[in-house]
């Protein structure tokens, strides 16, 4: 892990394909699978009533976010670097079509919907996208980092864990070897403005930020068979499909350490004295120490840290 500035290229030069190739036998991409890239059906205008609060939305203003178009053009470009092919998925109701026809259009070979509806909490639409991955033996999965209705961003880290794959979230660039098929690097920003240097092979999930990129143009051809293209629509696989458990918190709100009961200094020492036993200005304390480790080992030098302590039991 090394720390890099975001590789520099032009987004916008990016073309599309009229005529986008599935891989034959031969191509060196049959052996990747394809590239399954997820997409969200969200309104990206919504309307607030400003008496009731009540948010609505516009099927004319809905489409996918700035992410979720990057992401789908990350994934054209790796499958034209590897000689495979991008399927678009959705999970939503049958109006998120429109982002897979789109999809189509930009160059995607094949597009699914789930049709769940819009009421698929983060596990449940996981679930549904780890059991499409699965029926297509897809090994890299790409998304958006997180959707623009107040989204939690925790899909690709799901689809991940279910699928058993390796994680490069929160991407802010891409870099795409086309000799190194099935592998990607990529950089996250970190705290600090500092740069966070990934490499990821298959299998790997990757999400992006919407500044990675900008999605290419369809072309008319594209735009004018994405109209009529056949669109794949599956049942929803169920809480099982993807092997993702569904996870809800017990209680919200801040984090509370624990007391600790500590007996207070000598009621009759001299009141400096008790000054200094209550502040601790006369108690040694450990040197400060940097530790180079694997993050096993350093998980447990923290937790026997903790324990000499006294803050682990």
């Amino acid at each position: 892990m090394s720390t890099a500035p975001p590789g520099s290229g032009d987004p916008d030069t990016a073309t599309g394909s009229d005529e986008p190739q599935s891989p034959g036998p031969d191509d060196p991409g049959a052996a990747l699978g394809p590239i399954l890239v997820c997409r969200r059906w969200v309104d990206l205008r919504p309307s607030v009533d400003p008496l009731t609060g009540a948010v609505g939305n516009d099927p004319r203003t809905s489409g996918a976010s700035a992410a979720d178009d990057a992401a789908l053009e990350w994934a054209l470009q790796a499958a034209e670097a590897w000689g495979t092919s991008v399927v678009a998925v959705t999970v939503g109701p049958p109006g998120s079509q429109a982002v897979l026809r789109d999809a189509l259009a930009a160059g995607a070979a094949r597009a699914i919907q789930v049709d769940l509806g819009s009421s698929g909490d983060a596990a449940s639409v996981a679930a549904e996208i780890t059991a499409v991955a699965r029926a297509l033996t897809a090994r890299m999965v790409l998304c958006g980092d997180m959707g623009v209705d107040r989204g939690s961003g925790a899909v690709p880290a799901l689809v991940a864990a279910a699928m058993g794959a390796r994680q490069a979230l929160g991407l802010v660039d891409l870099a795409i070897d086309p000799t190194e098929p099935g592998v990607v690097t990529g950089w996250r920003r970190l705290d600090g403005g500092r740069r966070q240097h990934l490499r990821a092979q298959a299998p790997f999930v990757a999400s992006v930020e919407g500044v990675s990129t900008r999605l290419r143009r369809a072309s008319l051809v594209g735009v004018l068979r994405s109209g009529g293209a056949p669109i794949e629509v599956v049942v929803p696989a169920g809480p099982t499909g993807g092997r993702v458990p569904s996870w809800m918190p017990a209680s919200t709100g801040p984090g509370r350490p624990r007391t600790h009961v500590v007996d207070g200094p000598n009621p009759h020492e001299p009141a400096w004295r008790r000054v200094i036993l209550l502040t601790g200005a006369g108690t040694d304390r450990p040197a400060l120490r940097v530790v180079h480790a694997e993050p096993v080992d350093a998980a447990h030098q923290l937790i026997a840290a903790l324990a000499d302590w006294g803050e682990w039991e």
